[in-house]
């Protein structure tokens, strides 16, 4: 859902990617759940991508892990807008302005919310229309 949404929203010079690595840091390459990256598929053939302009982890369980060390690590990485859609209490937490490690923004959005990513700002989208 979350990268069917995204798609619908996402101009062109960005490509949304599903379930795939980041080299973003020497020390790891994480493979969330969409990551919207500039460029297109044929871009990443031979390199996995360095950066991302969003990342989206979907939780149920792990909660606290990716709103604790995986932010930290995006964040660290200058990724400039980290979602957490938390599917037991339907609620989407959005991080932005990266900076020493921690994102400076922060909000807890509910379902029937709207957001734009800030690759897209002229394309909001409900935040059901990311939750099964």
């Amino acid at each position: 859902m979350v990268e069917q949404a995204l798609r619908a929203r996402v101009g062109p010079g960005h490509y949304v990617r599903g379930q795939k690595p980041l080299a973003i840091d020497a020390n790891s390459e994480p493979g969330p759940d969409v990551a919207v990256v500039r460029g297109g598929p044929r871009d990443y053939v031979d390199q996995h991508p360095t950066a991302a302009a969003l990342i989206v982890e979907v939780a149920d369980t792990s909660l606290s892990f990716y709103r604790g060390r995986k932010a930290a690590a995006y964040a660290r990485n200058g990724i400039p807008e980290y979602w957490v859609l938390n599917l037991c209490d339907r609620l989407l937490h959005v991080h932005c302005v990266p900076a020493g490690g921690v994102y400076c923004d922060a909000a807890d959005l509910d379902s029937d919310a709207s957001l734009a990513p800030l690759v897209s700002p002229d394309r909001p989208l409900r935040i059901s229309d990311l939750l099964p």
